[in-house]
């Protein structure tokens, strides 16, 4: 599913659950049994339950054609966002007990297969995985947990909770997208209340805007209704043309209680966007012998949100402007250390023993800027797993 922009679209399977399949048939026979006695019931001249059609092979195929009818408005119930406009309103309506048996058959689906029970909101382990796992990021260590844990914690929380990560390619946002994920929810990125949407992928050509909107709209208000609680994830979110950043503003906006929407959702931006501007604060610091721990977001936001103001895209977005962005979290450029930490997780990962000079010899590969006196890993920790069979012995 995923071309670019980190590795999260892969771990969601398009596929549907095998139960529900295995479940189709006697339900819809149900449906089809309703959806046929309304039919005799309100055809003139019906000859009762025991009334019989002339040309049994005729009513077969009207059958068949009801079950496929039947099905459509399922599965357009069940997914809204993969339904296509036409087939939401196929010009029938159904019987009052066809509608009964169809009711109950999505809230039974939306519950038990994908509903609220899929989110386990593990807060413990999410701040084990950030401090183990992501190496040189000391600020998403600290905020990320903070503002998931406040936002959680409350007990009818007013509007959904809106981060945006910030930072050069391979500093982790993608990776802590992924913990997120699979810290909040059973299945993680495999959640049906995870989604993870790529601006070049999903929305690659402007002229399609208002389609993409229509879609987008339909995506959110479908994961809302079957979860309790969802996760939207937007890649190279300063590739989102702005329309779509103005649709997405009725989702972020404050709730009055009772009101119709789903404030308990997290939405996550991921964008380059101020990497540059990071990256030179970050060594500035570093230059002026301030330790890397040291360096605190007052440090780095002025610069995040000059380079914000100055993009004509999400920076200027109406989110960014309304204040309905939370929290600006920026990624720091990764050091040798980094890197060759990231090294060792990946040599683990795949079973491999690798020295502490084939680390070291790795990681000194990537650091690579500034030119002059290079200090940071232009790719951070992106290019190390394919680097990995070069290492020497």
């Amino acid at each position: 599913m995923r071309t670019g922009g980190g590795a999260l679209a892969m771990a969601r399977g398009p596929g549907r659950p095998l139960g529900l399949c295995l479940l189709l048939p006697p339900l819809l026979l149900l449906l089809l049994l309703a959806g046929a006695a309304s039919a005799d019931a309100e055809e003139p001249g019906a000859g009762g339950a025991g009334r019989r059609w002339p040309d049994m092979q005729q009513r077969l195929r009207e059958a068949a054609a009801l079950c496929r009818r039947y099905w459509t408005l399922l599965s357009c119930r069940v997914w809204p966002e993969d339904c296509e406009e036409d087939a939401a309103r196929p010009g029938w309506s159904l019987p009052l007990l066809g509608q009964q048996y169809l009711d109950i058959l999505v809230t039974w689906y939306h519950r038990f297969l994908e509903g609220d029970g899929d989110h386990i909101n593990d807060l413990s382990g999410l701040e084990t995985d950030l401090r183990l796992r992501l190496h040189g990021q000391h600020l998403a260590r600290e905020l990320v947990p903070r503002a998931v844990r406040r936002h959680l914690e409350q007990p009818r929380p007013r509007r959904a909770l809106a981060l945006a990560f910030h930072g050069g390619s391979g500093t982790g946002k993608n990776f802590v997208a992924g913990m997120l994920a699979e810290r909040l929810f059973r299945a993680g990125l495999r959640s049906p209340c995870v989604q993870v949407l790529i601006a070049t992928l999903h929305f690659p050509h402007p002229q399609h805007l208002d389609r993409y909107k229509e879609l987008l709209a339909r995506q959110i208000r479908g994961t809302q209704g079957r979860c309790g609680q969802t996760l939207f994830i937007f890649d190279e979110a300063e590739k989102l043309h702005p329309g779509l950043l103005e649709a997405l503003r009725p989702h972020l906006e404050r709730q009055q209680h009772g009101a119709p929407g789903d404030p308990d959702s997290i939405f996550l931006f991921l964008s380059n966007l101020g990497g540059s501007a990071i990256s030179d604060t970050v060594l500035q610091l570093l230059r002026a012998g301030l330790a890397r721990e040291d360096i605190t977001l007052e440090h780095l936001e002025p610069r995040l949100q000059a380079e914000m103001a100055a993009d004509g895209g999400f920076g200027q977005s109406a989110l960014v402007r309304a204040r309905l962005v939370d929290l600006f979290v920026p990624f720091l450029p990764l050091e040798a250390p980094h890197v060759q930490r990231c090294a060792l997780d990946a040599c683990r990962a795949r079973g491999l023993a690798c020295g502490d000079a084939a680390l070291r010899e790795l990681a000194a590969a990537l650091v690579s800027v500034p030119r002059e006196q290079p200090r940071f890993s232009a790719q951070g920790c992106k290019s190390v797993s394919q680097r990995l069979s070069y290492l020497s012995p």
